[in-house]
């Protein structure tokens, strides 16, 4: 299994891009997941459903099924929020898991700079930045690719992507 970030500040098109990426890796016979990392309180259920009133009732985890997908939602309860290493631990195996966001955890990570956003460059200062997607002329080394060259994109992230194990033993252990 092989892990790749997609690192950027909010606004910069990371969603967008991802959701035009993916159908490409697909296509190529890859089998893709996806870890995002949320910055506030988010819901997966709805408010009154089953799922919904089981964890507001307490529940630590809530698992629903049906014939088409599962989900587990797991409430935190005052616990640390888990690190990257954990929840790579939980992923089934595939071919490629993409990470969107947990840009301050030490993964191999394309950044996605938007001109438009007025946001500086991550790279600078995160060496795991391997590569760069933006529309922007920037002076670096690293690889770069067009915003729009999604074709690009795919091929930057199948070849900057690097196996599980390497990204767990670069974590650093919880204390």
């Amino acid at each position: 299994m092989n892990v790749i970030g997609l690192s950027g500040w909010s606004g910069a098109g990371k969603t967008t891009l991802l959701t035009r990426v993916i159908p490409l890796l697909l296509a190529k016979g890859l089998r893709v997941s996806v870890i995002k990392h949320a910055h506030h309180d988010f819901d997966v259920d709805v408010p009154g459903k089953d799922s919904w009133v089981h964890r507001q009732s307490g529940a630590t985890e809530v698992l629903v099924a049906s014939s088409r997908r599962w989900a587990l939602m797991h409430e935190l309860r005052d616990a640390a929020e888990p690190r990257l290493p954990e929840l790579l631990s939980r992923m089934s195996p595939v071919d490629l898991v993409v990470i969107e966001g947990f840009k301050r955890e030490p993964h191999a990570k394309i950044e996605v700079h938007r001109i438009a956003n007025h946001k500086p460059l991550l790279f600078p200062d995160d060496p795991d930045v391997v590569g760069i997607a933006t529309d922007a002329v920037v002076a670096t080394t690293l690889p770069m690719v067009h915003l729009d060259d999604v074709e690009a994109i795919a091929a930057l992230m199948q070849r900057a992507a690097i196996p599980v194990e390497q990204v767990l033993a670069r974590s650093p252990s919880e204390g």
